[in-house]
């Protein structure tokens, strides 16, 4: 009997151990959606394993708001440092087409150039400004199956795949929300998709799927940067601050490893489960 007890102790405590492990790799992976099972645990163990999987979510929070706050702080950074230098070189080639002296000579055409220029990178850097000036949400129980119709009535060309229950209810801000799902689907439109498919999985997650060009493997890690595109004519802004959105609002949004089957491309939109940390 005892010796029974000692090898059920010692394959537990390995067990354990590898539990243990398992979730280090996470952490030090940055991997904060790790979940361990609880079945087959005893009680104390059980809540022990419960509180480091309410842990990861945390963790995943916090750095989230990090993330947005730093990429908050370096485009205010930018956006006053470059229309500081742009606004005097508009202000002076404008002044200096208005002369008569360089109207139907060869310094007009490149004075215009200049000019051009500068009033397209104001208006470019103004649009980054979106990042750093979003309003607070205003949370509420929002049905995702009406917000989506209402999307889909926009497209008539797409073929639409839903699978939204009535049931299917999220708390959201619900302009944010339209908004997010309008980026993705433009974004999927760009790319050439015909088929977009929407569905709320069991882990509480909104996952829209399209079957347009993928996402190259080189770019998979950089699409939430502020400014980087895979576009030729693409800003950088949309999905940067359509995932800015969603963790202000307490939930996160990101490009899964796996896409649903039949499609090319799947992001998955992740909800709170409480009240919204304030960003």
């Amino acid at each position: 009997m005892l010796i029974a007890i000692a090898v059920w102790l010692v394959r537990r405590q390995r067990s354990l151990k590898q539990r243990a492990h398992l979730m280090q790799e996470a952490i030090r992976n940055r991997d904060f959606t790790f979940r361990l099972p609880t079945n087959g645990l005893l009680s104390g163990e059980r809540a022990m394993q419960q509180t480091l999987n309410q842990l990861g979510d945390v963790i995943r929070q916090q750095v989230n708001q990090s993330e947005v706050e730093s990429w908050e702080r370096l485009t205010r950074v930018l956006t006053h440092e470059i229309m500081n230098a742009t606004a005097p070189i508009a202000s002076i080639s404008q002044s200096m087409l208005s002369r008569k002296d360089v109207k139907g000579t060869p310094l007009e055409e490149g004075i215009q150039t200049i000019y051009h220029t500068s009033q397209h990178l104001s208006s470019f850097v103004d649009s980054y400004r979106k990042l750093s000036s979003l309003q607070a949400p205003a949370i509420e129980q929002v049905a995702l199956a009406a917000v989506v119709k209402d999307i889909s009535l926009f497209y008539p060309d797409i073929q639409w795949q839903c699978r939204l229950a009535d049931s299917a209810v999220v708390s959201a801000d619900p302009n944010m929300l339209r908004q997010i799902l309008i980026n993705l689907v433009k974004n999927a439109i760009e790319a050439g998709a015909n088929r977009i498919a929407m569905e709320y999985d069991d882990d509480s997650r909104l996952l829209v799927s399209n079957d347009g060009q993928p996402i190259p493997a080189e770019a998979r890690k950089s699409i939430f940067v502020p400014f980087f595109t895979t576009k030729r004519t693409g800003s950088g802004i949309g999905l940067s601050l359509s995932r800015q959105m969603m963790i202000r609002q307490g939930g996160n949004l990101m490009l899964t490893d796996h896409p649903r089957s039949g499609y090319l491309t799947t992001f998955a939109l992740e909800f709170a489960k409480g009240t919204p940390p304030t960003v």
